[in-house]
């Protein structure tokens, strides 16, 4: 492998267990999840909004428990599809990465939807006095903040990275100030502390287990921290304690802040239709229920916030197009290293302009349509539909082979058998609840299925390239060298998408 391809090495241990806990929070985007996922779910389960935040917290938990017992094993400067690849197999690790892959793809996609819209909530707050607020063409916000990405994103961007995920802290505090706020106040006047929001009143069981994709996609991305491996000071210990801190204190924070936001807008219809209808729904509540200054920094914060989701998905997803390419899989222009920063550049111009193309077509068609009544914040849910079940097929391969780990390598803990067992099927039931009455084939579950039957077809009928380029994915860091977080352009592994791998 020639000097200019390999990738780089990371460096000494020395990233302690607050850190690695704070690169998961930092990953998952919590203000950007918290900001933009309510209201597609809203749209589908009416007030029942925090309970379809249980169920996402208890499919994550038990994600969760499969990435604990793998890193136990396997301090892997690696990600899901490098843990996939040591305990089931090349092929099947090829697969996974082929999923990370086209996750980031569609998270880089559909972030951009989520930057148009929290500008254009910000700018309407600033101006909240105004009959006709400030509004810029969605389209325009999103083809600016693909050519800023670009900037950055063909840079050393480390600094900007860490100034990034401060402001992510500064989200999280103001959503846990606003969430307090509004439950001590008692809601909304009309509706109050309403706690049947915990129940399936008014829902099926299928109709919430539809919606818990838009959960998953929250928290898409905890796991950011197994990628740091090679960094963390005592990985097997630290890594799978700041998993467990990462998935409680997010399980705990977007309940909360969900029920906050329900209660908050209030449960009858008027109240709901509001609180779906919000570019950012953070921004009114925050206004209403504290004040305009706060209101400005905490959608302030959701700018930021979703525009470093896109920034770090580009880089993602351009890092690993650059590791398939390299293997043989996809044009070799795609390998190349710019010589002054190391980045990927042709690979990254090229998911840049994938989507930007799909903004302009959604400009120009006004599709897709969720039902948010904003073509911004529908552009980014259908696209993040996709991306979140793409990515949790990935998850769905992690508890598969954290079955075979635990029967097989570890039969003393052979009884947590049943926990990925749970998972696969709650991940097998999603799948299916998502598919069920869905006629158009442009819908984003079928969409999404395709994706990954592409990545099937190349495993089956291009085995040996399969193994190739799974070979480069997750090899173990003392062999050919480690591809995982340093798919990511420096530092911004701090800061990867809503959630988000």
């Amino acid at each position: 492998m020639s000097t200019d391809s390999a990738p780089p090495r990371v460096g000494k241990r020395k990233l302690k267990l607050w850190g690695a806990v704070a690169i998961s929070l930092g990953i998952v985007g919590p203000t950007l999840a918290m900001a933009g996922n309510g209201q597609g779910t809203v749209a589908v389960v009416g007030k029942s909004v925090p309970l379809v935040f249980v169920f996402g917290a208890i499919g994550i938990a038990l994600i969760g428990h499969s990435f604990i017992r793998l890193t136990q094993r396997y301090s892997h400067a690696g990600s899901s599809y490098a843990l996939v690849g040591l305990t089931i197999g090349k092929r099947a690790g090829f697969l996974a990465g082929f999923a990370v892959m086209m996750t980031y793809v569609f998270f880089a996609i559909c972030t951009l939807g989520a930057v148009a819209s929290f500008l254009n909530a910000f700018l309407a707050a600033a101006d909240s006095g105004a009959a006709h607020p400030p509004h810029v063409p969605w389209v325009l916000v999103a083809l600016i903040a693909v050519v800023v990405g670009l900037f950055f994103n063909t840079r050393d961007i480390q600094t900007v990275a860490r100034a990034l995920l401060a402001i992510e802290g500064l989200g999280i505090v103001c959503m846990t100030i606003l969430t307090i706020v509004i439950i001590s106040k008692g809601g909304a006047h009309s509706t109050g502390v309403d706690w049947s929001t915990f129940s399936l009143k008014g829902n099926s069981f299928s109709t919430i287990m539809g919606a818990v994709v838009a959960a998953f996609l929250s928290w898409a991305g905890f796991e950011g921290c197994a990628a740091l491996g090679e960094e963390t000071d005592d990985p097997k210990r630290n890594i799978p304690r700041a998993l467990a801190w990462a998935v409680a204190l997010t399980a705990v924070l977007f309940v909360m802040v969900m029920f906050a936001q329900t209660i908050g807008y209030g449960t009858n219809a008027a109240g709901l239709h509001t609180f779906a209808t919000q570019g950012n729904s953070l921004t009114t509540l925050g206004k209403t229920y504290i004040g305009t200054w706060f209101s400005l920094v905490i959608s302030f914060a959701a700018v930021i916030s979703a525009f470093a989701c896109h920034l770090a998905s580009v880089a993602t997803a351009g890092r690993l197009m650059w590791v398939f390419s390299r293997d043989g899989l996809g044009p070799k222009g795609w390998s190349r290293l710019d010589s002054r920063h190391s980045q990927p550049v042709n690979a990254i111009f090229t998911v840049a302009a994938v989507t930007a193309v799909l903004a302009i077509l959604g400009g120009i068609t006004k599709h897709p349509v969720v039902g948010t009544g904003d073509p911004a914040l529908d552009f980014y849910f259908y696209y993040a539909t996709i991306g979140a079940m793409v990515l949790m097929f990935a998850y769905f391969m992690m508890e598969l082979g954290t079955i075979k780990h635990l029967l097989v390598e570890r039969r003393e803990k052979a009884g947590e058998v049943v926990f990925p067992i749970i998972g696969a099927l709650l991940m097998l039931a999603v799948f299916y609840y998502n598919v069920k009455g869905q006629t158009q084939w442009t819908a984003a579950p079928f969409i999404a299925f395709m994706i990954l039957g592409v990545g099937l077809l190349i495993t089956l009928f291009l085995p040996g390239l399969a193994d190739k380029v799974a070979a480069g994915l997750s090899s173990e860091p003392e062999e050919a060298g480690p591809v995982g977080k340093d798919l990511l352009a420096p530092g911004i592994e701090a800061h990867l998408p809503a959630g988000q791998d």
